[in-house]
């Protein structure tokens, strides 16, 4: 029995890859797939990803709700090129920058960085499988450039970016759920630490106590806070994920 054929890109992906001829203007002037995007990026950047809608982008652009579905043909496939076009292209590498763990270390930060101006868009980054949108694929292939001269398979290669990656996307998916309520985070953080030592006293939960008694948890509380500010967890997280990288490479020889 014959296999189907694959499905077809959607005729939007199609569209910004160049395999399909863009659109022509429709009735009203000037609409384009690319000021689509412009413009659903505002409302998110603005109001936040719930309230995009294609009937809320077309009242924007002062156009018709079907006007934009000559262009594109559902919102999770509006959604899909907002989160390329919000990511962006990946930023070259600076020529100082040289050696694999240097290299990962500026695709990791430049990602967050990109990352960082569309918090909207860290939880919808892998919401629709495997990239295939023009800048998500660039970045994945300057992660693989990155890691060419070591002797790391292709399979490797990419799961090292998956590590890498996540790591980026978990960091900044805490600071967008604390920004989407800051006053109520900041009223739950305020008190943290002294939380826990309540909840650990009596000998529950020892090494989570122990934690608490060391002061891991003191620059949550607002009293303590600023005695270990300077302390970058996204820089730690990072570098462990790095020296994994390493070890292993240095374990295969």
């Amino acid at each position: 029995m014959e296999s189907e054929p694959p499905a077809p890109f959607p005729a939007s992906l199609e569209t910004v890859w160049g395999l399909r001829e863009r659109p022509h203007k429709g009735p009203k002037r000037g609409l384009t797939l690319d000021g689509i995007v412009t413009a659903s990026i505002a409302v998110a950047d603005a109001e936040g990803i719930e309230a995009v809608s294609m009937s809320r982008v077309a009242k924007e652009l002062g156009a018709s709700t079907m006007a934009l579905y000559r262009y594109v043909a559902t919102k999770d496939e509006l959604v899909m090129l907002m989160v390329d076009a919000a990511i962006g292209p990946p930023v070259p590498l600076p020529p100082h920058v040289s050696g694999w763990r240097a290299g990962l270390e500026h695709w990791a930060v430049m990602m967050r960085v990109a990352l960082s101006r569309h918090l909207w868009a860290v939880s919808l980054v892998a919401a629709h499988g495997p990239p295939v949108t023009p800048n998500q694929l660039a970045w994945l292939d300057q992660c693989l450039q990155v890691l060419s001269e070591t002797r790391l398979d292709h399979g490797e290669k990419i799961a090292v970016s998956l590590l890498v990656s996540g790591q980026v996307r978990s960091e900044l998916t805490i600071v967008a759920l604390l920004r989407q309520d800051p006053a109520g985070a900041e009223l739950r953080m305020a008190g943290y630490g002294k939380f826990l030592r309540r909840v650990t006293e009596g000998g529950r939960l020892p090494a989570l106590r122990a934690a608490v008694a060391d002061g891991a948890f003191d620059d949550m509380d607002a009293e303590t806070a600023g005695e270990s500010a300077d302390f970058d967890d996204f820089a730690f997280g990072l570098q462990r994920a790095l020296d994994g990288v390493a070890a292993y490479l240095e374990e295969q020889g």
